[in-house]
């Protein structure tokens, strides 16, 4: 059975993927501008926290849509004039049921507990 977290080319994988929607525009909706045009994402990982920041000019807090399975933020948004869709690599696995989420003023700043890397087993 494969583990997704052992892929040492997932990194690399889901860069070229998000350069590439970035070049092709791929995750706007009817040519509004979606993430990696106007819109700053940034991912803070600091001690046993793990934090994201995001400006959503245009959208109200009701329509925003957040998802994470621990390795992947997914941000959802639409308004009337724009829609948002990106997944986000997180730098370490999070506790996704740890998240907290606000949203002030278009930006949107999600933290997560940071989970230890891996666990060591002792054999006897």
């Amino acid at each position: 059975m494969r583990d997704d977290r052992d892929d040492p080319f997932g990194d690399i994988f889901d860069e070229i993927e998000r350069m590439m929607n970035q070049m092709t525009g791929a995750g706007t909706h009817g040519g509004d501008s979606g993430f990696g045009t106007e819109t700053h994402v940034s991912v803070q990982h600091e001690d046993e926290e793990v934090r994201l920041l995001a400006d959503l000019p245009g959208v109200g807090k009701d329509d925003i849509d957040l998802k994470c399975d621990g390795r992947t933020l997914t941000i959802s948004a639409r308004s009337e004039t724009r829609r948002y869709d990106e997944r986000v690599r997180l730098p370490v696995r999070v506790d996704e049921h740890s998240a907290s989420a606000s949203f002030n003023n278009g930006v949107l700043e999600v933290t997560f507990d940071a989970m230890e890397p891996s666990a060591d087993i002792d054999v006897e």
